[in-house]
């Protein structure tokens, strides 16, 4: 049996990153989670720090070391998504707050000793939210670029557009000139976009499979789900939201649910009307040389049946 894939989790929490650091927890086969670094996004820093210590206490992951990163993008003011996430980032179940304190080390000088320390080649980086802390360690350290197995991460769109704009998915126009940083960095970038989340909805059906879990674990995240697909069930009129930031842990435990394409994503700095669009040449007719593999199929019964059947080993 191999030995479990090394891993940081980046995250946001935001009640679908609730959903990624769950199934992470529960695959310990297969994942090795180093560490969890917080950034500001979908909530202001300190509410995602708060999150994410929620999420390990509620999981019996009090041991897990989370670090602080990003209060803000590299260049811009911040955009949070309450009117999605609520007030805290975790609206929808009510927990105790978190007793774990976060490690004294800021997350990105832990990124970049983890990334130094660990055999190069062999940490992959998990990116839930904004990519802040990651193109700061990677300013600050270039020569971790190399080190890095690879950076799956959950942002951008092409054929579903944006989410937050007409052109923009929210994690990358939060911090446009960060996700151009990490696309540029010659790191292998496997993305997960709306063109696949979209088609993973929480319907009424598959929640209900989480909810006869019967579990504290099971119950917080069906009451998660239900306050998080509100907002996108008024917005599309599906039966469900779609599930964004799972897709990440998801491929690195089933990557045969996936199907994409190897091809060149830059990342829109200046349009008013489109900045943080994700411009993928699907086509391949720029010339530009591919950065990234862009996921854009993902079957999702096989999606729910995986997250259900490690929900139930919380």
């Amino acid at each position: 049996m191999n030995a479990p894939r090394k891993i940081i989790i980046d995250t946001d929490p935001g009640q679908d990153d609730a959903a990624a650091l769950m199934l992470a927890f529960a695959s310990p086969d297969e994942l090795d989670v180093l560490g969890i670094t917080t950034v500001a996004g979908n909530v202001p820093l300190s509410f995602t720090s708060r999150n994410a210590r929620i999420v390990c206490e509620l999981c019996g992951q009090g041991e897990r070391r989370v670090f602080e990163g990003a209060t803000h993008p590299l260049k811009r003011s911040l955009v949070t998504a309450e009117y999605i996430h609520g007030k805290t980032g975790l609206d929808g179940a009510v927990l105790p707050e978190p007793t774990m304190k976060v490690e004294a080390q800021h997350a990105v000088d832990f990124i970049i000793e983890t990334l130094r320390r660990e055999a190069e080649g062999t940490v992959t980086l998990c990116t839930l939210g904004p990519q802040t802390n990651v193109a700061l360690a990677l300013q600050k350290a270039p020569d971790i670029a190399p080190r890095i197995r690879e950076i799956v991460m959950m942002g951008g769109g092409f054929f579903e557009g944006g989410n937050i704009t007409p052109a923009a998915e929210f994690n990358i126009y939060v911090d446009p000139e960060a996700a151009a940083v990490v696309l540029g960095s010659g790191v292998p970038v496997t993305m997960m976009p709306l063109d696949v989340t979209h088609q993973l909805l929480t319907t009424k059906a598959r929640v209900a499979k989480i909810a006869a879990i019967g579990s504290k674990p099971a119950q917080a995240m069906v009451e998660w789900l239900q306050f998080f697909e509100r907002f996108d069930e008024e917005k599309y009129g599906s039966d469900g939201g779609p599930l964004h930031d799972p897709t990440v842990i998801a491929y690195l435990l089933k990557p045969e649910l996936f199907q994409g394409r190897h091809c060149n994503v830059e990342i829109e700095l200046q349009s008013e009307l489109t900045v943080g669009m994700t411009v993928v040449d699907w086509w391949r007719v720029s010339g530009r040389e591919a950065n990234a593999t862009v996921m854009r199929h993902v079957d999702a019964d096989g999606f729910f049946a995986l997250l259900t059947e490690r929900f139930a080993r919380l």
